[in-house]
């Protein structure tokens, strides 16, 4: 029996995959793009905008009370019991300069908890996604988060901020003990693509901060789904209010937590 949040899972499947199809073919010309700066390395293309108004129009269809989180403001932000939170094309750097690693996410929000994600890798034709109590997926197949446990065996991506470099040497720090404790460190430049490996278990575990709700909203429950955790670098669940993210297997988790909050939070 499909439930209710499956059904809209799909329809949210479907409408995603369509707008990734014209963001797809905008990429092809990575050089013919309309650049505006919304502050310094942030940057929004036509193609952001031109397809968040296509999400909103086909999300009004499936869900016509939600309101919307959206990060180009193509409408207002609403205050309802749900709502839709998305990012048009999170890795819009990528995008710009042909870089393939960027994607559509998607969430919808029940009174401030993620009930549905979907993130969609349009480059690779990729999408994963999540609905509350129904496990996460890759192209219609399970998911689960890596079964690593420690450091030294771990994959794990970052991102760095792009305006505020208050903690640039914390960032600096825990880089330093990653490159000589764990297996490797990874940039991809779409923090919901990271929260998505993480899922399907490609990267072990992914820290963030200065990150938006519409960028991790559907990661979060994706990961979530797949059986790992996430919290803020304090090792709690503020990750929505203060930008901070650390995702990871359940016995891995709390030693990154450890090693991210030792340098962050030293200086505070």
């Amino acid at each position: 029996m499909i439930t209710e949040l499956e059904h809209l899972c799909n329809e949210t499947i479907s409408a995603v995959r369509h707008v990734g199809h014209f963001i797809r073919e905008a990429g092809e010309e990575p050089g013919q793009r309309q650049v505006a700066a919304k502050e310094r390395n942030s940057f929004v293309t036509d193609i952001d905008v031109a397809s968040e108004k296509r999400l909103v129009k086909a999300l009004q269809k499936i869900l016509p009370d939600a309101s919307f989180i959206t990060e180009e403001d193509t409408v207002d932000n609403g205050s309802r019991q749900l709502a839709w939170v998305i990012d048009p094309i999170d890795g819009t750097t990528n995008f710009m300069h042909g870089v393939p690693c960027y994607s559509i996410s998607v969430a919808l929000v029940r009174e401030g908890e993620p009930v549905l994600g979907v993130v969609y890798e349009i480059t690779q034709d990729e999408c994963f996604y999540a609905f509350k109590g129904g496990g996460a997926f890759l192209n219609g197949k399970p998911i689960k988060v890596s079964r690593t446990e420690a450091m030294a065996d771990a994959l794990i991506a970052t991102g760095f901020p792009y305006h505020d470099h208050s903690k640039v040497e914390a960032l600096l720090n825990i880089l330093r003990d990653l490159i000589t404790g764990a297996r490797g460190i990874r940039r991809f430049g779409s923090a919901a693509v990271d929260l998505a490996y993480v899922a399907c278990g490609r990267f072990d575990a992914f820290y963030e901060h200065t990150l938006n709700i519409w960028d991790i909203a559907a990661g979060v429950l994706i990961v979530q789904e797949a059986g790992g955790t996430v919290s803020d670098f304090a090792g709690r669940h503020h990750y929505f209010d203060n930008g901070q993210v650390i995702a990871a297997p359940a016995l891995l988790q709390p030693k990154l937590v450890a090693l991210v909050k030792g340098h962050f939070f030293e200086t505070d």
